[in-house]
């Protein structure tokens, strides 16, 4: 064995605002977008837990050969400053290192930089070139990532179960879904991990926007992940997430969304998506009686 321990930086600067590369860092569904090194690795999140002391396992698989396994866990949780996680990876059974995981975020007028920090103790065998590999395609994804994602937030002055209800209903999501003055007419709704939504939008001047979300993840009054469609199993145009906190009564709802290229992401910023999601977070706030 070259290299029992090893000491590796990355860096990566993005256009992204400080807390839109926070989101990507740490919420579960951007991570499952970015995580994957190479094209040929798939990466499947068995449990992710963003919270300090929560636990995440991932499952590393490229064909014909064994399967790699991620467990690791938060430490440090600091909003849009800086996380500390711990990692154990191993491959059939066997620990092939453990490592500790330092990321300081910075803003940078109106972009912002990530600095990583990973500590490794190599248990089997050299796996610093690994490392190198592995995060540096990591860290590439990532940067491109955030600069592709849209992130909008609201505080809603009513408890989580009562806006996660509003939210997870079939009977009411369509009653407040989408900007000012539009409708929704729903074809069918399964508001359920490994469910769909299929629907049409309907603008004030009574244009259609077919619409398909399909839901990889719902975790009862924590978060959801789906795809949107452009119509029934038409062509993805981004991945999304809806996360929600309570404190003191009230309810943080972040809602975030990566667009599947760039130039979808700049035509979205172009026709104002950002006030329409804030106008469709205001409608749900309106719903609960606490606009």
């Amino acid at each position: 064995m070259t290299d029992r321990f090893a000491t590796l930086n990355f860096e990566r600067q993005v256009s992204a605002p400080v807390s839109t590369l926070w989101q990507a860092w740490t919420a579960p569904a951007a991570r499952a977008v970015w995580a994957s090194p190479a094209p040929e690795v798939t990466v499947e999140f068995i449990e992710a837990d963003t919270r300090i002391g929560g636990r995440e396992i991932s499952i590393c698989r490229v064909a014909g050969q064994p399967d790699i396994q991620v467990d690791g866990g938060w430490l440090v949780l600091q909003d849009a400053v800086r996380s500390v996680g711990h990692e154990v990876i191993s491959c059939e059974g066997d620990p092939l290192s453990a490592a500790l995981v330092t990321a300081d975020f910075t803003a940078e007028g109106t972009g912002s930089r990530v600095a990583v920090t990973v500590q490794i103790s190599s248990l089997s065998e050299d796996m610093v070139p690994g490392y190198q590999q592995g995060f540096g395609a990591g860290m590439d994804n990532l940067a491109d990532v955030a600069n592709r994602t849209m992130v909008l937030s609201r505080v809603i002055d009513a408890p989580r179960h009562v806006v996660w209800g509003a939210w997870l209903n079939p009977e009411t999501l369509p009653q407040w879904w989408g900007p000012d003055g539009f409708s929704c007419r729903t074809d069918r709704i399964d508001l359920q991990t490994g469910g769909e939504w299929v629907f049409d939008m309907i603008a004030p001047d009574g244009t259609v926007f077919p619409n398909h979300h399909l839901y990889s993840e719902v975790r009862n009054e924590d978060r959801i992940a789906y795809a949107l469609l452009s119509g029934e199993n038409g062509p993805k145009h981004a991945d999304a997430w809806a996360s929600f906190e309570e404190t003191d009564g009230r309810t943080t709802v972040t809602l975030g969304m990566i667009f599947s290229t760039a130039s979808q992401y700049s035509e979205a910023k172009g026709f104002g998506a950002e006030k329409l999601g804030l106008q469709t977070l205001g409608k749900l706030a309106s719903f609960v009686g606490a606009a």
